[in-house]
């Protein structure tokens, strides 16, 4: 196995969360890479809980915090994870989590962006005015307090979320204002999704970073620039029952960061009927 090109370099990772104990560990590993924290503001490229609104997709909003660590110490080399809390794109009636990790190298003009898609998630809500403890307390239970933090704002009208909360007096306490302060009289209970509070999102954080752990390790055929991998992929695959294609993925493309190197590699086996046009019209 060559060397890793990566091996003693120091990259910044721009997060106000903890996300170095979910990446730093696999990337030394890895890749012999270190990881320095870079003390910035991520909050100002967006909130879960909608005080800053992201501006973009998930995707470009990761590119972006890496370069804001590196701007903000001077580094060549940028580290980011963001996440997207929502719909599963195949079963939209289950929530998902997505989360992206980044590395940005300006040493060679290298971004490479892995992902991890996970149904593990605790992404949930409660509207109550507090009276009703027995439903509090089952929709604690069910997203892992107090191992998860939870996080209460007014249901309606202005007011500020207060986040972290990890003691059940001051959850309680907490709805009861936010119930006062809003317009309708209910507060909105969720899962804080912050990293450094949400043990079940860093364990998917975490594999997107072994993700791109991988990725890093794997030189282009070409060029042999890291990062080969992923770009992606061609709809076509043939009906198990008809052999009419469907649009479900025939092939997948592997690309570099770097230079306009692609191959395609076949999915094998055939799409199940349900997705064929013919089929199930």
């Amino acid at each position: 196995m060559e060397p890793s090109p990566f091996r003693g370099v120091v990259a910044c990772l721009a997060t106000m969360h903890g996300k170095q104990w979910a990446l730093r560990p696999l990337l030394r590993r890895r890749l012999g890479m270190s990881v320095r924290v870079a003390s910035v503001d991520t909050d100002a490229l967006g909130t879960f809980t909608g005080e800053v609104h992201r501006v973009g997709s998930a995707r470009e909003t990761v590119v972006r915090k890496a370069r804001l660590g590196m701007a903000a110490t001077g580094s060549p080399v940028g580290l980011a994870s963001e996440g997207a809390f929502g719909p599963h794109p195949a079963a939209p009636w289950t929530p998902a989590d997505l989360e992206y990790v980044a590395l940005v190298d300006d040493r060679s003009g290298l971004t490479v962006v892995e992902s991890a898609l996970s149904v593990e998630t605790n992404h949930s809500h409660l509207v109550t005015d507090g009276r009703d403890r027995a439903a509090v307390l089952v929709f604690l239970r069910r997203v892992g307090f107090p191992h998860h933090a939870v996080v209460v704002r007014p249901a309606a009208g202005p007011g500020r979320p207060v986040k972290g909360l990890r003691r059940l007096a001051d959850v309680l306490a907490a709805v009861r204002r936010a119930a006062v302060d809003s317009d309708d009289g209910t507060a909105v209970l969720g899962a804080d999704l912050r990293a450094h509070v949400n043990p079940t999102r860093m364990r998917v954080i975490a594999a997107a970073g072994r993700r791109l752990a991988r990725r890093l390790a794997a030189p282009c055929p070409a060029c042999a620039a890291p990062g080969f991998g992923p770009v992606g992929a061609e709809p076509g695959l043939p009906c198990r029952d008809c052999g009419t294609p469907t649009p479900r993925d025939a092939s997948l493309i592997s690309g570099c960061g770097r230079c306009p190197y692609r191959s395609s590699r076949p999915v094998a086996g055939a799409a199940d009927p349900g997705s064929c046009p013919a089929c199930n019209p």
